[in-house]
C-alpha cells in the first residue's frame, strides 16, 4: 500500500509488531494472541543469536551482515554451532544434538540461505519450534532495479502460512490410494484408474489457518496505525478448484477476521491476486496466504520491486523467530563475491527489531537506502558493477 511522505520510511521497522520474544522475557504471551509479547525495556538484557551461515554464495552475503551488525555495537551473543557442512565435518552430523541445543537456548536464529545441506537444522527452526508465519516484505525505494515503470509506492508484505498446504510432506505413488478408492471430483473415476503417477497431499487445519489469520490482521492494525492508512488484508485462495482445501482456509481466515472490525478483510481468487499484484501491488498492504500460494507469490512480490536481491524474510512462532533472505544460496555465482547481501542485510533488520534493538535496525536499512540512492557501488543484479564487498562496504560508509 502507498504511504504518505510522512509514513515511516523504515519498512517493518517500529510498525512490525515484534518485540523480543516471550521466552526472552519470562513471560507468557495471552491466550488470544497470536504474535511474540512485547517486553518493553528488554534490549537492557544480553541476547544470544545462533549463526548458520548456509552454502554456496549465501556466506559472501551473511558473514559481511554480521560485521555490519558487529559495528552497531550492540549487546547480542553470537554463537556457532557446527550446522550443515561444517557439522559433517566436525561431528559427522549436518545437525548434531550440540546445534539444537544451541537452538534451543537463544533468543533468535539468523541464517544463510542453504541448498540443503543445512536443511535439517532449518525444519527444527520451522516445524520444531512452530514458526507459523512467514513474513516478507516487499518495498521498492530510490535505486532499487524495477522492472516496472512507476514503482513508486510499492509497501506491501506478505503473510505466508508456514506449517502445513502441501508442505506437510505427505506424497507417494498412485497405486497407494487404490485401497482407500478415492474418486476424482473433476475426472469422476477412481484416482487409481489414471495410470502411472505421483501424488501430494495437502492439508489445511482450522488451528493454523485462525493463528496465521489473526497474525496478518494484528500486523495491519500496528502498520495502519504508525502510516495513518487503513488496516487492509488481502487474502487468496483457489477456492474455485479447490472448494474443499482452500475452501476452507478462506471460510476460516474470513469467520477469524471477524475478530478484527476494523480491519478490511478481502479475499481474491490467488489468480487475481497475482495479476493484480504485477498491474498495482501499490493497492495492496498485507497479503495473507496459504503456504505454497506464499512461497510462489512472495518471489513475485520481490520480483515487482527488483528481485530476489531485495527480498527479506522473518519466520515466526509464539516464542521463537528465525531470519533469512528469501532467495536461494545461488549456487552459480558462489566464489565471484558479486551476490546482493540486501536481502540478507534487511533480515538482519529485521531480527533486530524483533530483539528489541529497532532504531538500529532502521540504521541498517537507512544506509542501505543510501548507497542505492547514491548509485556507484550496486551489484550486477541491480545494474551495476560492484563486488558484494564494494556494496558492504558503502554500507557501512553510510552508516
Amino acid at each position: 500500500m502507498a504511504h504518505s511522505p510522512g509514513a515511516c520510511r523504515a519498512w517493518w521497522i517500529s510498525r512490525f509488531p515484534m518485540m523480543p520474544s516471550a521466552r526472552s522475557c519470562g513471560i507468557t504471551p495471552p491466550a488470544h494472541s497470536t504474535l511474540p509479547h512485547e517486553c518493553v525495556g528488554d534490549n537492557a538484557m544480553t541476547k544470544k543469536v545462533v549463526l548458520i551461515p548456509g552454502e554456496d554464495a549465501a556466506p559472501e552475503a551473511f558473514e559481511p551482515t554480521v560485521e555490519l551488525m558487529n559495528r552497531l555495537q550492540l549487546d547480542i551473543d553470537w554463537v556457532r554451532p557446527p550446522v550443515g557442512e561444517a557439522g559433517i565435518a566436525a561431528m559427522g552430523n549436518p545437525f548434531p544434538p550440540e546445534a539444537k541445543e544451541a537452538i534451543d537456548a537463544s533468543d533468535a536464529t539468523f541464517f544463510g540461505s542453504t541448498n540443503g545441506t543445512s536443511g535439517r537444522a532449518m525444519r527444527y527452526l520451522r516445524w520444531g519450534l512452530q514458526t507459523y508465519a512467514n513474513v516478507r516484505p516487499a518495498r521498492w525505494f530510490p535505486g532499487c532495479n524495477s522492472p516496472l515503470k512507476n514503482p513508486e509506492g510499492i509497501d506491501l508484505v506478505i503473510v505466508r502460512e508456514n506449517m502445513e498446504d502441501t508442505y506437510v510432506g505427505v506424497e507417494g505413488d498412485l497405486e497407494e490410494l487404490e485401497p482407500i478408492n478415492f474418486v476424482s471430483r473433476l475426472h469422476r473415476k477412481p484416482v487409481s484408474e489414471m495410470g502411472k503417477g505421483k501424488y501430494a497431499m495437502k492439508v489445511i487445519t482450522e488451528a493454523c489457518t485462525q493463528q496465521v489469520t489473526r497474525f496478518a490482521c494484528e500486523l495491519a492494525l500496528k502498520r495502519a496505525a504508525l502510516n495513518g492508512t487503513r488496516p487492509l488484508v488481502t487474502s487468496g485462495t483457489k477456492h474455485n478448484i479447490s472448494p474443499v482445501a482452500d475452501g476452507y482456509f478462506r471460510e476460516v481466515a474470513l469467520e477469524t477476521a471477524k475478530e478484527y472490525p476494523d480491519v478490511t478483510f478481502e479475499t481474491l481468487l490467488a489468480d487475481d491476486l497475482v495479476h493484480k499484484l504485477v498491474v498495482n501491488p501499490q493497492g495492496f498492504d498485507v497479503i495473507l496466504l496459504p503456504n505454497l500460494y506464499g512461497d510462489l507469490f512472495s518471489d513475485a512480490a520481490g520480483g515487482v520491486v527488483g528481485g530476489l536481491g531485495l527480498a527479506p524474510s522473518g519466520c515466526y512462532g509464539r516464542d521463537y523467530a528465525y531470519f533469512e533472505s528469501a532467495h536461494g544460496s545461488a549456487p552459480d555465482i558462489a566464489g565471484k563475491n558479486i551476490i546482493n547481501p540486501t536481502a540478507t542485510i534487511f533480515s538482519a533488520a529485521m531480527m533486530l527489531e524483533y530483539l528489541g534493538y529497532a532504531e538500529a535496525g532502521e540504521r541498517l536499512i537507512k544506509a542501505v537506502e543510501a548507497a542505492y540512492a547514491q548509485g556507484e557501488h550496486l551489484t550486477p543484479d541491480q545494474g551495476g558493477k560492484a563486488s558484494t564487498t564494494e556494496f558492504c562496504a558503502a554500507v557501512e560508509k553510510a552508516l
